[in-house]
Protein backbone atom coordinates (compact mmCIF):
# COMPACT_ATOMS: atom_id res chain seq x y z
CA UNK A 1 0.00 0.00 0.00
CA UNK A 2 2.77 2.43 0.90
CA UNK A 3 4.50 1.73 -2.43
CA UNK A 4 1.24 2.48 -4.24
CA UNK A 5 0.87 5.80 -2.37
CA UNK A 6 4.44 6.79 -3.22
CA UNK A 7 3.86 5.88 -6.88
CA UNK A 8 0.72 8.02 -6.99
CA UNK A 9 2.55 10.94 -5.36
CA UNK A 10 5.34 10.63 -7.90
CA UNK A 11 2.90 10.57 -10.85
CA UNK A 12 1.18 13.65 -9.44
CA UNK A 13 4.54 15.37 -9.07
CA UNK A 14 5.44 14.66 -12.69
CA UNK A 15 2.07 16.02 -13.79
CA UNK A 16 2.82 19.25 -11.93
CA UNK A 17 6.23 19.45 -13.56
CA UNK A 18 4.88 18.91 -17.02
CA UNK A 19 1.86 21.18 -16.90
CA UNK A 20 2.91 23.96 -14.59
CA UNK A 21 6.63 23.89 -14.11
CA UNK A 22 8.01 26.40 -16.57
CA UNK A 23 9.64 29.39 -14.92
CA UNK A 24 10.50 33.10 -15.44
CA UNK A 25 10.34 35.58 -12.59
CA UNK A 26 13.26 36.38 -10.29
CA UNK A 27 12.27 36.00 -6.64
CA UNK A 28 13.93 38.19 -3.96
CA UNK A 29 16.28 39.68 -6.54
CA UNK A 30 17.52 43.15 -7.37
CA UNK A 31 18.12 45.18 -10.50
CA UNK A 32 21.13 44.23 -12.61
CA UNK A 33 23.70 47.07 -12.80
CA UNK A 34 24.17 48.75 -16.16
CA UNK A 35 26.98 47.41 -18.36
CA UNK A 36 26.86 43.99 -16.71
CA UNK A 37 25.28 40.73 -17.91
CA UNK A 38 25.64 42.06 -21.48
CA UNK A 39 24.78 38.57 -22.76
CA UNK A 40 21.14 38.63 -21.59
CA UNK A 41 18.40 38.40 -24.22
CA UNK A 42 14.63 38.73 -24.09
CA UNK A 43 12.87 36.10 -26.24
CA UNK A 44 9.65 37.66 -27.54
CA UNK A 45 6.50 36.99 -29.57
CA UNK A 46 4.53 39.92 -31.01
CA UNK A 47 6.75 42.31 -29.07
CA UNK A 48 5.97 40.67 -25.72
CA UNK A 49 8.56 39.06 -23.46
CA UNK A 50 8.07 35.28 -23.27
CA UNK A 51 11.37 33.83 -22.04
CA UNK A 52 14.92 34.68 -21.20
CA UNK A 53 17.94 33.72 -23.24
CA UNK A 54 21.62 34.52 -23.50
CA UNK A 55 24.08 35.33 -26.23
CA UNK A 56 26.69 32.63 -26.92
CA UNK A 57 28.16 33.97 -30.19
CA UNK A 58 27.73 36.83 -32.66
CA UNK A 59 24.71 35.12 -34.22
CA UNK A 60 23.29 32.61 -31.70
CA UNK A 61 21.24 32.88 -28.50
CA UNK A 62 20.72 29.92 -26.16
CA UNK A 63 17.37 29.36 -24.42
CA UNK A 64 15.01 26.56 -23.28
CA UNK A 65 13.31 24.30 -25.81
CA UNK A 66 9.96 24.60 -24.01
CA UNK A 67 9.99 28.30 -24.91
CA UNK A 68 9.28 27.33 -28.52
CA UNK A 69 5.99 28.61 -29.90
CA UNK A 70 4.52 27.99 -33.33
CA UNK A 71 4.71 31.73 -34.04
CA UNK A 72 7.47 34.03 -35.34
CA UNK A 73 9.93 34.57 -32.51
CA UNK A 74 12.31 37.47 -31.95
CA UNK A 75 15.03 38.37 -29.47
CA UNK A 76 15.96 41.72 -28.00
CA UNK A 77 19.63 42.14 -27.08
CA UNK A 78 21.51 45.16 -25.76
CA UNK A 79 19.24 46.59 -23.06
CA UNK A 80 18.31 45.78 -19.46
CA UNK A 81 15.10 47.85 -19.74
CA UNK A 82 12.47 46.41 -22.06
CA UNK A 83 10.83 49.83 -22.31
CA UNK A 84 14.01 51.15 -23.89
CA UNK A 85 14.38 49.12 -27.08
CA UNK A 86 15.75 50.43 -30.36
CA UNK A 87 14.03 48.05 -32.75
CA UNK A 88 16.44 48.73 -35.61
CA UNK A 89 19.50 47.86 -33.53
CA UNK A 90 18.29 45.61 -30.71
CA UNK A 91 15.55 43.42 -32.21
CA UNK A 92 16.34 40.31 -34.27
CA UNK A 93 14.12 37.74 -35.93
CA UNK A 94 15.37 34.19 -35.36
CA UNK A 95 15.35 30.64 -36.65
CA UNK A 96 14.49 28.14 -33.89
CA UNK A 97 16.69 25.09 -33.38
CA UNK A 98 15.31 22.80 -30.68
CA UNK A 99 17.42 19.95 -29.37
CA UNK A 100 16.56 16.91 -31.55
CA UNK A 101 15.79 14.73 -28.51
CA UNK A 102 13.58 17.26 -26.71
CA UNK A 103 10.05 16.12 -25.88
CA UNK A 104 9.07 17.95 -22.69
CA UNK A 105 10.94 19.75 -19.94
CA UNK A 106 10.63 17.02 -17.34
CA UNK A 107 12.14 14.51 -19.79
CA UNK A 108 15.35 16.52 -20.24
CA UNK A 109 17.14 18.02 -23.25
CA UNK A 110 15.27 21.28 -22.57
CA UNK A 111 17.59 23.44 -24.64
CA UNK A 112 17.25 25.42 -27.88
CA UNK A 113 19.47 27.60 -30.06
CA UNK A 114 18.11 30.69 -31.79
CA UNK A 115 19.93 31.69 -34.99
CA UNK A 116 19.83 35.47 -35.39
CA UNK A 117 18.68 36.89 -38.72
CA UNK A 118 21.86 38.95 -38.87
CA UNK A 119 25.21 38.99 -37.10
CA UNK A 120 25.23 41.52 -34.28
CA UNK A 121 27.93 44.02 -33.43
CA UNK A 122 29.69 43.23 -30.17
CA UNK A 123 30.40 46.25 -27.92
CA UNK A 124 30.29 47.27 -24.26
CA UNK A 125 26.51 46.63 -24.17
CA UNK A 126 26.53 43.33 -26.06
CA UNK A 127 28.90 40.50 -25.24
CA UNK A 128 28.50 36.67 -25.32
CA UNK A 129 29.05 34.62 -22.19
CA UNK A 130 31.46 31.72 -21.87
CA UNK A 131 29.86 28.26 -21.62
CA UNK A 132 30.77 25.62 -19.05
CA UNK A 133 33.14 22.96 -20.34
CA UNK A 134 32.56 20.47 -17.56
CA UNK A 135 29.84 19.48 -15.11
CA UNK A 136 29.48 21.63 -12.02
CA UNK A 137 28.57 20.12 -8.65
CA UNK A 138 27.32 21.47 -5.35
CA UNK A 139 30.53 20.40 -3.64
CA UNK A 140 32.44 22.79 -5.92
CA UNK A 141 31.17 25.55 -3.60
CA UNK A 142 30.91 28.25 -6.29
CA UNK A 143 28.75 31.37 -6.28
CA UNK A 144 25.90 31.29 -8.78
CA UNK A 145 23.21 33.68 -10.01
CA UNK A 146 20.10 33.55 -12.17
CA UNK A 147 18.69 36.60 -13.98
CA UNK A 148 15.57 37.52 -15.92
CA UNK A 149 12.61 39.80 -16.57
CA UNK A 150 9.24 39.14 -14.97
CA UNK A 151 7.26 39.50 -11.75
CA UNK A 152 8.78 39.37 -8.32
CA UNK A 153 6.14 37.11 -6.76
CA UNK A 154 3.80 34.34 -7.83
CA UNK A 155 1.13 35.71 -10.20
CA UNK A 156 2.54 39.21 -9.72
CA UNK A 157 3.17 41.94 -12.28
CA UNK A 158 6.13 41.69 -14.61
CA UNK A 159 9.03 44.14 -14.45
CA UNK A 160 10.74 45.95 -17.29
CA UNK A 161 14.23 46.10 -15.78
CA UNK A 162 16.40 42.96 -15.65
CA UNK A 163 16.79 41.46 -12.17
CA UNK A 164 19.14 38.88 -10.68
CA UNK A 165 19.55 36.86 -7.49
CA UNK A 166 22.11 34.54 -5.89
CA UNK A 167 21.12 30.85 -5.81
CA UNK A 168 22.94 27.96 -4.09
CA UNK A 169 23.69 24.73 -5.95
CA UNK A 170 21.89 21.62 -4.64
CA UNK A 171 23.42 18.16 -4.69
CA UNK A 172 21.60 16.03 -7.29
CA UNK A 173 20.95 13.18 -4.85
CA UNK A 174 19.40 15.64 -2.43
CA UNK A 175 17.42 17.18 -5.28
CA UNK A 176 16.02 13.79 -6.35
CA UNK A 177 14.97 13.05 -2.79
CA UNK A 178 13.27 16.44 -2.37
CA UNK A 179 11.39 15.99 -5.65
CA UNK A 180 10.13 12.57 -4.49
CA UNK A 181 11.47 10.77 -7.51
CA UNK A 182 13.83 10.78 -10.46
CA UNK A 183 15.15 13.82 -12.27
CA UNK A 184 15.78 13.79 -16.01
CA UNK A 185 19.37 13.22 -17.01
CA UNK A 186 21.63 16.17 -17.65
CA UNK A 187 20.25 18.71 -15.19
CA UNK A 188 21.45 20.97 -12.36
CA UNK A 189 19.46 21.92 -9.26
CA UNK A 190 19.92 25.34 -7.68
CA UNK A 191 17.77 27.59 -5.52
CA UNK A 192 14.11 27.28 -4.59
CA UNK A 193 14.71 24.80 -1.77
CA UNK A 194 16.16 25.85 1.61
CA UNK A 195 16.34 29.43 0.33
CA UNK A 196 13.88 32.17 -0.55
CA UNK A 197 15.73 32.84 -3.81
CA UNK A 198 14.90 31.39 -7.22
CA UNK A 199 13.11 31.77 -10.54
CA UNK A 200 9.45 31.52 -11.52
CA UNK A 201 7.05 31.67 -14.53
CA UNK A 202 8.46 33.44 -17.57
CA UNK A 203 12.23 33.44 -16.90
CA UNK A 204 12.65 30.10 -18.62
CA UNK A 205 15.66 29.95 -20.91
CA UNK A 206 17.76 32.33 -18.85
CA UNK A 207 21.24 31.31 -17.69
CA UNK A 208 22.47 29.90 -14.41
CA UNK A 209 25.81 31.69 -14.10
CA UNK A 210 28.57 30.46 -11.78
CA UNK A 211 31.84 32.39 -11.51
CA UNK A 212 31.04 34.26 -14.72
CA UNK A 213 30.34 31.11 -16.76
CA UNK A 214 26.93 29.90 -18.01
CA UNK A 215 26.44 26.41 -16.58
CA UNK A 216 22.68 25.91 -16.88
CA UNK A 217 19.47 26.96 -18.65
CA UNK A 218 16.31 27.69 -16.60
CA UNK A 219 14.02 24.69 -17.20
CA UNK A 220 11.30 24.06 -14.57
CA UNK A 221 10.00 24.38 -11.04
CA UNK A 222 6.84 22.86 -9.59
CA UNK A 223 3.25 24.00 -9.96
CA UNK A 224 4.16 27.64 -10.73
CA UNK A 225 4.70 28.12 -6.99
CA UNK A 226 7.41 30.69 -6.30
CA UNK A 227 6.80 31.07 -2.58
CA UNK A 228 10.22 29.67 -1.72
CA UNK A 229 11.58 27.78 0.07
CA UNK A 230 9.72 24.72 -1.20
CA UNK A 231 11.03 22.69 -4.16
CA UNK A 232 14.40 22.86 -5.94
CA UNK A 233 14.66 24.76 -9.22
CA UNK A 234 15.88 22.67 -12.17
CA UNK A 235 18.20 23.76 -14.99
CA UNK A 236 19.45 22.03 -18.13
CA UNK A 237 23.16 21.24 -17.73
CA UNK A 238 24.99 23.04 -20.57
CA UNK A 239 28.10 20.86 -20.29
CA UNK A 240 26.02 17.80 -21.31
CA UNK A 241 25.05 19.51 -24.58
CA UNK A 242 28.28 21.30 -25.42
CA UNK A 243 29.11 19.19 -28.49
CA UNK A 244 25.63 19.81 -29.96
CA UNK A 245 25.94 23.55 -29.31
CA UNK A 246 29.42 23.80 -30.82
CA UNK A 247 28.45 21.77 -33.89
CA UNK A 248 25.63 24.18 -34.73
CA UNK A 249 27.70 27.28 -33.93
CA UNK A 250 30.46 26.07 -36.24
CA UNK A 251 28.00 25.30 -39.05
CA UNK A 252 26.39 28.73 -38.55
CA UNK A 253 23.05 26.97 -38.92
CA UNK A 254 20.95 24.17 -37.45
Amino acid sequence: MMHAVHDLMFLYLLTCLGQNGHGSEIINGKNVPQNSMQYMASVQINGKHECGGFLVSEDFVLTAAHCYKNSPMEVVIGTHNLKKVNNNKMRYSVKTCKHPRYDKAESGNDIMLLKLSRKLQLDKKVKPIQLARKEIKAKDNVKCQVAGWGSTETSGKTVDVLRWVDVPLIDLNVCKRKLKGKLPKGVICAGGSDTKNGFCQGDSGGPLVCNGTAVGVVSFNINRDCKYPNWPNVYTDISKHLSWIKKNLNKKQC
